[in-house]
């Protein structure tokens, strides 16, 4: 699995321990920051860790700013892409069984790091069901495609 992490200036101290957990998983991944203290736009940051899900280059994503709002509606906008935002385990494991989600955002000023890290490997880990599901997650492809 290739994962690409991303994050705006509100979400750089639970990127940084996402990546380590990344590291202790032994996931391969790509940071694409920022590693800056100054405030930046999440679109600049999301959308294209997004697109580089969407077009295969990596296999899922993890988006981190203040809320994780921004950086959804962000990933969102791209086609192919189904992320969700997270601040709890049941819907981390829900979203990758039910949706199929390919890109996992979360808010650092919602969420502390332990929880993020719990959250994020529970999504890692989770595998699609298909079945009841894999029908409703083509609709929004079949949607999406017109």
């Amino acid at each position: 699995m290739r994962v690409i992490l991303a994050s705006d200036h509100g979400g750089v101290n639970i990127r940084k321990e996402v990546a380590n957990l990344l590291e202790e998983m032994n996931i391969e991944y790509t940071d694409l920051g920022c590693d800056c203290e100054g405030s930046v736009d999440y679109p600049d940051y999301g959308i294209p860790a997004a697109e580089r899900v969407a077009n295969g280059e990596f296999d899922r994503g993890i988006l981190i700013c203040g809320t994780g709002i921004g950086m959804s509606i962000s990933a969102n906008k791209v086609k192919g892409v189904r992320c969700a935002l997270v601040h709890d385990l049941f819907t981390a494991k829900v979203t990758r069984e039910h949706n199929d989600t390919n890109v996992l955002a979360m808010g650092e000023r919602v969420i502390g790091p332990g929880l993020a890290r719990e959250i994020a490997k529970t999504w890692l880990q989770g595998e699609f069901e298909g079945g009841r599901h894999a029908n409703r997650v083509e609709k929004i492809t079949s949607y999406e495609n017109k």
